[in-house]
């Protein structure tokens, strides 16, 4: 749950340098840097790490999300234990530094490449208590007493906030003439990764778990199912995230079995078997139930009709979890782009298609990065 983020730069450089040698006759204009949701760290005014960094996925601020939870808005998202803010308080009480500045994981990177480290983008600090209506940070943060200067100022995706400097340029081989751009969090870069952006785009994420997000007008927020919105390009990206999804088609399935088995599926057609394929005990999005147990009975001896009923069922939780960002005020849904592992298998596809009532399309692009790519575009086509 802990990485050290100074791996991450020698990476990032390594990288870096690889695509600059690999294209001798294309000049980088900008670079824009996506990270993983609430991956936070500690860092001097020189940028140097006081601590090691917090993973998107540390659960060990549970003391600190329920005392958050009594105090914040109830619209609020940074109140989970795996949210930024929760992951502050926790190291701020166990081993406070000297003059720290919170930062995460791209907004370091950021850093790196243009030596500033007291710049965050709207994304990322939304799981840090930072209100994207508002644009400023809430007067109830005020309340924790935090550190003078630990919380970054905060700009919108795709603002330029310096140009690469010469120590980064001599190691990476950018330009320095290399624009630094304010970036995103993962999920948002693949979004914007898949070509969507109109409102009532979705893009489906078939990973090891589903989610759900759609592009919308207005920003939609519930604590009671985890959704919360990231505004980009003047749109709000809204969703959630279920607990199904590829983790269980694993357990049953290898990736070989899951290519054959699929081919002999007929995806005009359903099953009766209403599955909720749950890995374990507990739901959030699109129902809100911990105590939610898995339905994967009854069994049929056909590995073929288990395989299926298995991709029904998180097909129809994809469509319930639609159904419910569009009570939230979400538009109806206009097409579904699909990321993820699940993106490769065209019979799911066709059976999702079919369940949605509106067309599914594969990702344009898979690579996150080739969202933060276009945030980094945007930023000089507007010629700031």
């Amino acid at each position: 749950m802990e990485q050290s983020p100074e791996d991450w730069w020698q990476a990032s450089q390594e990288v870096i340098l690889s695509l600059v040698n690999a294209t001798p006759d294309h000049k980088a204009g900008a670079i824009a840097v996506d990270g993983t949701s609430a991956t936070l760290l500690l860092v001097n005014d020189q940028g140097r790490p006081l601590t090691t960094a917090l993973m998107y996925n540390d659960q060990r601020a549970v003391e600190q999300s329920r005392f958050l939870a009594t105090m914040a808005p109830p619209q609020t998202v940074a109140c989970n234990p795996s949210s930024s803010l929760p992951k502050l308080l926790w190291i701020l009480q166990h081993s406070p530094p000297s003059r720290p500045h919170a930062l995460h994981q791209s907004e370091w990177i950021s850093g790196k490449l243009c030596g500033r480290f007291d710049r965050g983008d709207e994304n990322n600090c939304l799981k840090l208590g930072y209100d994207p209506l508002k644009q400023h940070w809430p007067d109830w943060i005020k309340q924790l007493h935090l550190p003078s200067g630990i919380l970054p100022d905060v700009l919108p995706p795709g603002t330029i906030i310096g140009e690469v400097n010469r120590a980064c340029a001599a190691r990476t081989g950018l330009p320095q003439s290399c624009r630094v751009v304010s970036g995103t969090t993962d999920s948002t870069a693949a979004a914007l990764a898949t070509g969507a952006g109109l409102p009532g785009d979705a893009v489906t994420s078939l990973g090891s778990t589903l989610v759900c997000k759609v592009f919308s007008e207005q920003p939609l927020f519930s604590r009671e199912y985890g959704i919360y919105s990231h505004r980009i390009f003047g749109k709000w990206l809204a969703g959630g995230a279920s607990n199904v999804g590829g983790t269980v088609l694993r357990r049953y399935f290898s990736d070989e079995e899951l290519e054959t088995l699929s081919r002999h599926i007929d995806p005009r057609r359903s099953l009766c078997l209403n599955y909720y394929p749950l890995p374990a005990r507990g739901e959030r999005f699109p129902f809100n139930d911990p105590e939610m147990q898995p339905r994967m009975t009854p069994v049929p001896k056909s590995r073929l009709r288990f395989l299926q009923g298995l991709l029904e069922g998180i097909a129809r939780v994809e469509k319930t979890a639609y159904a419910r960002l569009q009570e939230l005020g979400a538009p109806a849904l206009k097409r579904v782009f699909t990321s993820g592992g699940g993106a490769q298998n065209l019979v799911w596809m066709a059976m999702r298609q079919r369940l949605l009532g509106t067309p599914v399309l594969p990702a344009g692009h898979s690579q996150a990065a080739y969202g933060a790519a276009r945030i980094a575009l945007k930023a000089v086509s507007r010629g700031e």
